[in-house]
């Protein structure tokens, strides 16, 4: 992590603990690299974590810690589709006025809110909430509004996290620091004319990786698609005009030849190279983790392309001490050949028991 990177700012009495949210089963790994990056800032503490929750909170040992942990944000954590700093949570909300006991707790945050978001886990079990939050979302902002605690672009975004109708956390994230989206999740509709849904990962990892689409994503670039088969993630390039060789033993998609831009080759994978340096290499190939780290580093390595993303179909155990390995792996390789990269995983929303590599030249 960047030491230089400005904290979040301070609110006025500030939380006891941070609320990550994350895929339903993967409340494990999520909890394992809280207490990591927090240790590393001097943040010592526990996690409260429920199998299948969709959540993890970790608790400083220490109040006065949460000072360092202020310099935490979403997009370096592998799990968390959101990083809120909260207290709570509050239970039995009387449910003739929970409105109430929600106010005083937010008024010990912040004075004022950019915005406010009431969201649930996303689990089939807290959908049912969906009803009520609804619900409840109009007369809890006419709340804030009367309170004059809404407004400003740069302040803190207001979080009420509800476990249930009668139990909930309140909590603060940094815009600049934290998920744009609620819960956590881009709402990304599945194009009719691309061939599969995973059409949506892609998609999805532009939105969360590519800092400048414009800059990065131009038209007439070149990109690899390595597992190509039967199209989505090729569709997401050609339909940025970007000149795609699809490689695959499987057939593709017969409408993706008339864009007149991708050329499909029947090859290993593993074993093809470009003739000449591509802008993009994209791989969607289940395989072995540690394999698929060291193809996507060799590229790097020898000057094949300039920016990767690649999807890691984890094991069932030990899954984050499996993404530190390929970490390691691609680390070694491209230290070795000299090269300055920058690289990041993400457990992306249409994510499943896999996350999403992004990996490119440093420019810096």
């Amino acid at each position: 992590m960047n030491p230089s990177i400005a904290p979040h700012p301070a609110p006025k009495s500030s939380p006891d603990c941070l609320l990550l949210y994350c895929r339903g089963g993967f409340e494990k790994e999520c909890a394992a690299e809280i207490i990591d990056r927090a240790l590393a800032l001097g943040v010592s503490g526990y996690v409260k974590a429920k199998p299948d929750s969709g959540y993890v909170v970790f608790v400083p040992n220490d109040p006065k810690t949460m000072a360092a942990a202020r310099r935490l944000r979403w997009a370096d954590l592998i799990f968390a589709r959101q990083l809120i700093f909260a207290s709570g949570p509050l239970t039995e909300l009387p449910p003739e006025d929970r409105v109430t006991p929600l106010l005083e707790q937010v008024r010990g945050l912040a004075q004022r809110f950019s915005d406010c978001w009431l969201e649930t886990a996303d689990t089939n079990e807290a959908k049912e909430l969906s009803v009520f939050v609804r619900k409840f979302a109009v007369p809890f902002r006419k709340a804030l509004e009367r309170e004059a605690l809404l407004g400003g672009s740069k302040t803190l975004r207001l979080h009420v996290f509800f476990l249930d109708s009668a139990t909930a956390y309140v909590g603060v994230a940094d815009p600049h620091h934290a998920a744009p989206w609620p819960m956590g999740i881009p709402r990304l509709k599945a194009p009719r004319s691309a061939p599969s849904r995973s059409t949506l990962k892609l998609e999805e990892a532009f939105l969360v990786f590519v800092a400048d689409p414009e800059q990065d994503l131009k038209p007439a670039m070149t990109a690899v698609d390595l597992g190509a088969a039967p199209g989505g993630w090729t569709w997401q390039l050609v339909r940025r005009h970007i000149r795609t060789t699809a490689i695959d033993n499987g057939p593709l998609d017969p409408a993706l030849f008339d864009t007149g831009i991708v050329e499909h080759l029947r090859v290993d994978g593993f074993r093809y190279r470009p003739p000449k340096p591509v802008d993009w290499l994209v791989c969607d190939m289940v395989e072995q983790p540690a394999r698929i780290a060291a193809l996507i580093a060799e590229w790097l390595a020898q000057g094949h392309c300039r920016h990767a993303i690649f999807n890691l179909k984890l094991p069932m155990k030990k899954r984050y001490e499996e993404v530190g390995r390929c970490r390691e792996i691609i680390a070694a390789r491209l230290d070795k050949a000299g090269i300055d990269y920058r690289l990041a995983f993400k457990q992306l929303y249409h994510d499943r028991a896999e996350i999403t590599g992004y990996l490119t030249l440093d420019r810096r």
